[in-house]
């Protein structure tokens, strides 16, 4: 849902407006991009994420972003992701629940990453697709974006993504091209949080996904 936005587009000549949108997967993106596309912006994806845990992981999400993003012809900038600045973040923090103060800690950085990131190529307005999954806080997350905003002096693009079936089109759009689709968030902690939960189903004899 794109209505959320600020009324300030920053459009200095006629036709789309560009966007530096911050990613974490390709099908995350999918939906995403879609609308906004439709409603007149051309967004640039910045693969900002020094969360996501194991490496392998990791490169596997940047290697089917770039994959899309080159059949889509989408531009695509990658972040010199460093973990160890996602550990300094969150220091503290690592026993906290999934959605607690540790995910704000990290919404944060990835969000000042690319903020910093859009003031370096001159992008003016910038945003983020976390918003589709419907496991954020599309609340808290528009907030330390427009805060970020204010300090750099930028435009946050403000938006709920998973509204009016965003998180579905985004299924359904990953179906379609076939996309490898995790299981978890990212970090360390989220997976094994994951497999603790796996673990959990397994003894119940309950083999299901509950993603």
């Amino acid at each position: 849902m794109i209505a959320e936005r600020a009324a300030d587009s920053r459009r200095a000549v006629p036709g789309p407006t560009p966007l530096l949108l911050q990613v974490c997967c390709a099908p995350c993106s999918t939906a995403v991009v879609e609308q906004l596309q439709q409603a007149g912006y051309a967004p640039t994806l910045y693969f900002c994420n020094p969360n996501i845990h194991p490496l392998t992981e990791y490169q596997q999400r940047r290697a089917e972003l770039q994959r899309w993003c080159s059949r889509q012809r989408l531009p695509l900038l990658l972040a010199d992701d460093r973990p160890a600045d996602w550990f300094a973040a969150i220091a503290g923090l690592e026993n906290q629940p999934e959605r607690g103060r540790r995910c704000h800690r990290c919404f944060r950085l990835r969000l000042q990453l690319t903020a910093l990131c859009a003031r370096r190529h001159g992008f003016g307005l910038f945003g983020t697709a976390l918003t589709v999954s419907p496991h954020k806080d599309a609340v808290a997350i528009n907030r330390l974006g427009q805060a970020l905003g204010r300090q750099l002096g930028l435009e946050f693009f403000v938006a709920n993504f998973k509204k009016q079936g965003g998180f579905q089109r985004s299924l359904e759009l990953s179906r379609q091209n076939g996309f490898y689709r995790q299981r978890y968030c990212g970090c360390q902690f989220s997976l094994q949080q994951r497999q603790r939960q796996d673990a959990a189903r397994a003894a119940a004899g309950d083999h299901g996904d509950s993603r």
